[in-house]
């Protein structure tokens, strides 16, 4: 059985996720106690023909109960049963406003405990669980439809083992870094077609744009290396369990020259059959 452990921050989106992963094929379970899920899995390995992906939500309501259960899971996993730990983050400030948008009250927070306090004491709750994800994704940045398809990259195939998710991403580092990163590069050192009036209004998605990038050589120099620096450590990453692996190149506006990199490393590195994804979060921005 494939066990899927969901938590972090409320307001960062654990409520979406489950529905996205109801849609693949999980079993999932929303607001379960960590004193309880022990005793869940033993139940559900009993019927693993029936449940064998299950996910499990677990937030800072539980209390501080988290390093026991990891070692629980730890002490559990076997040929029969494995687990992976997703959290989910925001900023600060995109959390507060989106509890106000929602009009929700967050989930800790008291008559004498005010937003601000609740969010702190949250994450000082998750941080052992937070410290043993497999899979951090920041939502701060994401619109509904890319973590959408960024969940289902990452679990669609309930890939596991040597099978690491790679996902190559543009920003636009006026937009913010994107927080879910293991790896960021910066492409500004490259020609930027911003400033030639046929191509500022497009994007690296297009052709002409794509190839105004990669008329500096630096460019293609650039992504040989970066792809030669990935192919020494995937494979060592993964001898250390690490099943996702995020890269992120920035540009200025996240329009032209980081799009046109990302697109060609997604291309260099799907040579070799990887699962590699890639996504362009500021593109539609301007």
């Amino acid at each position: 059985m494939e066990c899927l452990i969901i938590s972090g921050m409320a307001g960062a989106g654990k409520s979406m996720a489950v529905d996205v992963l109801e849609d693949i094929g999980y079993y999932c379970i929303d607001n379960m106690p960590v004193s309880l899920i022990p005793r869940f899995i033993q139940l559900f390995e009993k019927s693993r023909e029936q449940f064998d992906r299950v996910a499990l939500v677990v937030d800072a309501r539980s209390g501080d109960g988290f390093e026991e259960l990891c070692q629980e899971l730890d002490d559990a996993r076997g040929p029969d049963f494995s687990y992976r730990i997703l959290f989910l983050d925001a900023r600060n400030a995109i959390l507060t406003n989106r509890h106000k948008e929602s009009r929700r009250r967050h989930p800790l927070q008291t008559a004498d405990m005010d937003l601000e306090q609740a969010l702190h004491q949250e994450r000082r709750v998750l941080e052992p669980i937070r410290r043993r994800a497999d899979f951090m994704i920041d939502t701060s940045a994401l619109l509904p439809a890319d973590f959408r398809a960024y969940l289902v990259s990452l679990f669609a195939g309930g890939e596991e083992g040597g099978n690491m998710v790679i996902s190559i991403g543009s920003f636009g580092f006026k937009h913010g870094m994107p927080g879910e990163s293991d790896m960021v590069f910066d492409v500004r050192f490259l020609k930027n077609p911003y400033y030639v009036p046929e191509l500022k209004d497009k994007t690296g998605l297009d052709q002409d744009v794509f190839d105004y990038v990669f008329s500096d050589p630096a460019a293609e120099d650039f992504c040989e290396r970066v792809c030669s620096l990935l192919e020494f450590l995937i494979p060592r990453y993964i001898e250390e369990g690490k099943m996702s692996l995020v890269v992120s190149i920035g540009c200025t506006g996240g329009q032209h020259r980081s799009v046109s990199v990302a697109r060609h490393l997604g291309q260099l590195l799907g040579r070799h059959a990887r699962n590699v994804t890639v996504r362009h979060r500021d593109v539609k921005k301007h």
